[in-house]
């Protein structure tokens, strides 16, 4: 699910976004930086900035605040499927 990218969160948004993605992590799919995606899809942080920014390959991220997280899961399906 991608968010707008000049989306303006209150703090308590932006609290239970971060609370929901701790829960998500917590319950074993695992949230990445944008770093630790690219790394582990071997691409480069901005290779998967421009992807997010244009919507190409429709890969899901969670925005919290100005950070893009990637869920484990999400990446994996991603090779799965293969870039159409």
């Amino acid at each position: 699910m991608q968010s707008k990218l000049h989306e303006h969160n209150t703090p308590q948004q932006l609290l239970s976004r971060l609370l929901e993605a701790q829960s998500q992590s917590a319950n074993g799919d695992p949230l990445l930086s944008r770093q630790g995606a690219a790394a582990y899809l071997g691409l480069s942080p901005r290779t998967l900035a421009i992807w997010a920014s244009t919507g190409r390959y429709g890969l899901e991220f969670v925005k919290i605040g100005r950070l893009a997280k990637y869920r484990r899961s999400s990446l994996d399906r991603f090779i799965k499927e293969g870039v159409k």
